[in-house]
């Protein structure tokens, strides 16, 4: 192998006095082509820092390189200074020779534009395609990254996918040049693990063909141990640990490499799910879903109606326990959220009802969402943020209202001082906390949590996770817990349902669904599952098709058959 990238005591800083306190302190290390190269660290570590200062995408944001050498391997066989090369150097390679997938993909595409339009761009700028020839690499490229009706989605806006489908949009548009570098920041934490397992071979496929070297930026030590060469640990802007993955992973020698390692939830098959689940005679459901489903209309026919719809959600049913923790997982569209917010009323139900033991209570289910930065209004103080849904639902802003908020300040673990301080001014796991405690504010029966703890690090995703626990067994909560990752949902859910194609096709205890899959897909995802164990797995394309959601006008499905296994476990009959 050939050196293609070498950077030496890159210090980065912030500010009027950057050198002054460095956020990246010294950092050192060697990629090969051909290589990968996982950072991984806490929020704050500097890692991503790291990666922006090598395309110089870090001068954007107010930081600057203040020392180190970056020498780069054109494709030519010239050698680049990153640290020394002028905008209009940069702009030739940035997208053809080094490109970078961005972890949040709502703030990284132009919501003005539609997702074909976007792709096409990339490769007009990488590779000069346009017109008919821009539009069918565009619509090859969504097809790679495996997003169903590749065609159609073409035509969509950002807002219009879900949060999964959005990032497997910007991996495409990261790979139109076919880059020698590729910059990987967190690609699949808004992934399930099958996408995942689909984008990570892909990318191992692009590496083969054309030699592609990737500095992959993670929080998620199974991923690394199944796709990176070498490992480089960060704590506050130090590199305390590298080497190579089999020496970092088995042997650590540093003390933050080994709480990192600790942290880390293991999926076991079901050998570890919670034991608390509530006895069979206190089984008495407090929110009832029956065949609910969501359609979305599309297209106008000459007499106004809708030539079709996407059937986001199809005849789903469930119920909903107190004092249990219901986990729904599925592939990124498969209607988990849909399904969420149809039990808020945040979208319209075509058909179905949605029951609550408490026909008077006006507000039986609050959400937590995925990230707290964007949940929480940034020019409110925590005391207003807290008051926001009590007073919303009529209630006065009083003495008692206050006494509420510091008791659950306490309860999600924060100081009475919060209460005057702005969210920015919190870390990402304080912020779900506040999150968490706004949920509560009005004393609801259930709790949706929408990939509530994805965006957190690993240890910090653990106090949270134990905190929900802690808090369904002092209030009787009842969790609806929307997840990709199974080892969170081994560690929380009582009962798991697993959605595919906007159907639930198996539900059952944790326990049974999570150590027993019957169904096939149900078995695709816990294959799916990365590990520590699993070093450099070879992950095989997968060819079968994700069926369409769309459906023309009048299009009714046929009625679902099913198979009781006993123990409340229950698998959806497949075709033949």
């Amino acid at each position: 192998m050939s050196r293609l990238l070498s950077v030496r005591d890159l210090r980065v800083g912030f500010g009027r006095r950057p050198e002054a306190a460095p956020v990246v302190k010294g950092v050192s290390f060697d990629l090969e082509a051909g290589e990968t190269l996982a950072i991984v660290g806490e929020s704050g570590s500097g890692k991503s820092v790291t990666a922006l200062s090598v395309n110089r995408l870090v001068d954007f944001g107010g930081g600057r390189i203040v020392a180190g050498d970056m020498a780069f391997t054109r494709a030519d066989g010239s050698v680049l200074d990153l640290r020394q090369a002028r905008g209009r150097d940069l702009n030739r390679i940035r997208g053809r020779e080094i490109s970078m997938i961005f972890q949040e993909p709502m703030t990284s595409l132009n919501p003005v534009h539609t997702i074909g339009a976007q792709i096409e761009e990339a490769f007009r700028l990488s590779r000069g395609l346009r017109g008919a020839a821009a539009h069918k690499a565009a619509l090859e490229a969504l097809e790679r990254v495996r997003i169903p009706d590749a065609e159609t989605r073409l035509r969509y806006y950002p807002h219009q996918l879900s949060g999964g489908m959005r990032q497997r949009v910007m991996i495409a548009m990261a790979l139109a040049g076919n880059p020698r570098l590729l910059i990987a920041d967190e690609p699949t934490t808004a992934l399930d693990v099958t996408v995942q397992a689909q984008i990570m071979a892909l990318l191992a496929e692009l590496k083969a063909q054309l030699g592609m070297a990737m500095i992959f930026i993670t929080h998620d030590i199974g991923l690394v141990a199944g796709v990176a060469d070498k490992v480089l640990v960060m704590q506050d802007g130090v590199a305390v640990e590298q080497g190579a993955l089999d020496q970092v992973l088995d042997a650590p020698q540093h003390a933050y490499t080994q709480h990192l390692l600790r942290a880390v939830p293991h999926f076991s098959g079901g050998r570890a799910v919670r034991d608390d689940a509530p006895q069979a005679g206190a089984r008495h459901a407090i929110v009832a879903v029956r065949d609910l489903s969501v359609r979305f209309p599309f297209g106008r026919s000459v007499f106004g109606r809708s030539a079709g719809a996407i059937h986001a959600v199809e005849g789903v049913g469930f119920d909903i326990v107190r004092g249990e923790t219901l986990a729904i997982v599925g592939e990124s569209g498969s209607g988990k959220s849909t399904t969420a917010r149809a039990m808020l009323g945040l979208v319209d139900v075509h058909r179905g009802r949605i029951e609550t033991s408490d026909a008077e209570s006006r507000r039986p289910v609050q959400m937590v969402f995925q990230d707290p930065f964007a949940s929480l209004n940034p020019r409110m103080t925590v005391d207003s943020i807290l008051a926001e849904p009590a007073i919303a639902a009529g209630r006065k802003q009083d003495a008692e209202l206050r006494e509420r908020m510091l008791f659950l300040l306490g309860k999600v673990g924060l100081a009475e001082d919060a209460l005057l301080r702005y969210p920015h001014q919190f870390s990402g796991g304080q912020r779900q906390r506040l999150c968490i405690a706004r949920a509560l504010m009005l004393n609801p029966d259930v709790v949706v949590l929408d990939e509530a703890v994805s965006a957190l690090d690993v240890s910090v995703q653990a106090k949270v996770l134990d905190l929900l626990v802690d808090l369904q067994e002092e209030f009787g909560l009842a969790y609806l817990f929307i997840s990709h990752d199974m080892a969170v949902v081994e560690r929380i859910a009582h009962r798991v349902a697993v959605m595919y194609a906007g159907e639930i096709v198996e539900i059952g205890s944790a326990r049974n669904v999570l150590g027993q899959p019957q169904h096939s897909y149900t078995k695709r995802l816990i294959a799916a599952v990365p590990g520590i164990e699993l070093r450099r797995q070879h992950y095989a394309l997968d060819s079968s098709a994700v069926p369409s959601l769309v459906r023309e006008r009048g299009y009714e499905p046929p009625e679902a058959r099913w198979r009781d296994l006993g123990n409340d476990h229950r698998v959806r009959l497949e075709d033949e």
